[in-house]
């Protein structure tokens, strides 16, 4: 049964004594099991309960929650992890980037968790997704089976070494692995020409390795740094919230010309 999410609304009220407004109780959101009774802090919300109709108020003591059905990012956050994952601030800056649509082929390597294998996945003809850990292998594997993304392939390889890498003319290369400039071989022998190839890099000075040993089948596009900054916007405010993203990455940009 496919999963959903209720929420309760955060309560605020103007206390005159203070002469400001405070917040009473604040905004929670739960993923659920519709299967099965669901256990909180406000109680117990039965199965029935779970089952309404999306946009359902279901009250539970002096709450109330909203219900609807999980869409497929409310899945993709609950998905499991065995490493640090691409945020989707940078997975965004890598679908425009590089025009990912419904007919394109993209390879990815390391797969880590399947984080962006599965996200892309969502969009792509088709994604398949190398990594060497063994771990990591079966964390993105089962995160593709519960995502049921029949299009995404997890595959053992070193795509340091071109000669374990069977896939030709794909649209798309995504590295996100230590040292990129030793799958330069690897990224002229899968993708097409006219292909894009991103690097993933933490540190500039990598990437100016990386930049260095480029040879001239590549034309680089440009280079950038996602900055993502929260605010909070309600009647009453608006200042940036106190959680943001700042760095997490650098990414680059590389077209195969010839």
């Amino acid at each position: 049964m496919a999963k959903r999410i209720i929420i309760k609304r955060e309560k605020r009220a103007y206390v005159e004594e203070l002469k400001r407004e405070v917040t009473l109780s604040g905004f929670e959101k739960y993923y659920v099991d519709p299967a099965k009774d669901f256990h909180m802090k406000h109680g117990i919300i039965k199965k029935e309960d779970l089952q309404k109709k999306a946009g359902s108020v279901i009250k539970q003591g002096n709450n109330e929650f909203i219900i609807f059905d999980a869409d497929f990012i409310d899945d993709y956050k609950r998905m499991k992890r065995s490493a640090q994952i691409i945020t989707l601030k940078d997975i965004g800056a890598i679908i425009v980037n590089t025009g990912i649509t419904r007919d394109s082929k993209v390879l990815d390597a390391g797969a880590g968790s399947g984080a962006l294998a599965c996200y892309i996945g969502m969009i792509a003809k088709k994604v398949v997704s190398y990594d060497i850990d063994e771990r990591g292998l079966e964390v993105a594997s089962e995160n593709v089976k519960n995502l049921c993304l029949k299009n995404v392939v997890i595959k053992k390889g070193d795509v340091y070494d071109a000669k374990q890498i069977i896939e030709k003319d794909f649209d798309v290369f995504v590295l996100d692995v230590p040292q990129p400039w030793k799958a330069v071989e690897t990224a002229k022998k899968v993708l097409r020409v006219g292909g894009f190839l991103a690097i993933y890099l933490p540190n500039i000075s990598q990437m100016q390795e990386f930049v260095k040993g480029l040879s001239d089948d590549f034309l680089i596009e440009n280079t950038i740094e996602v900055i993502e900054r929260e605010w909070a916007v309600d009647a009453k405010r608006t200042r940036p919230a106190t959680k943001d993203f700042g760095h997490t990455a650098f990414l680059t940009f590389v077209r195969r010309i010839k």
